[in-house]
């Protein structure tokens, strides 16, 4: 039996200064000399890392971060999403094991 890879869709982004805005606040956010603050930041605010919606609420990403989010097509908010996902799981082990709580599944 052949084995199907997947390949995910290409989607074109709509708002390209947006999009660009909020990837530069994730890359930020998860750059190796900033997460553990990042990190921080989401555990006294008391969310989960994949609670994304909540993070931008709390202005964790930056203040303007969530109005910029809530502007873009339903597209370019699950294109941020997943891009906010991979970069929480590229974080290295030893600060997930640190900030377990944070890193859980459900509270």
């Amino acid at each position: 039996m052949a084995v199907m890879r997947f390949e995910q869709a290409l989607i074109a982004v709509q708002d390209a200064d947006r999009y660009a805005s909020l990837t530069g606040a994730i890359q930020k956010a998860f750059a190796e000399e900033e997460v553990e603050t990042f990190l921080r930041s989401v555990k006294r605010a008391r969310l989960l890392i994949r609670n994304f919606e909540g993070i931008l609420a709390a202005g964790l990403l930056g203040r303007e971060s969530a109005s910029k989010y809530g502007a873009l097509v339903d597209s370019d908010k699950g294109l941020i999403r997943e891009f906010y996902l991979r970069a929480v799981e590229k974080v290295a082990r030893p600060l997930r094991e640190k900030y377990l709580k944070v890193y859980a599944y459900y509270a």
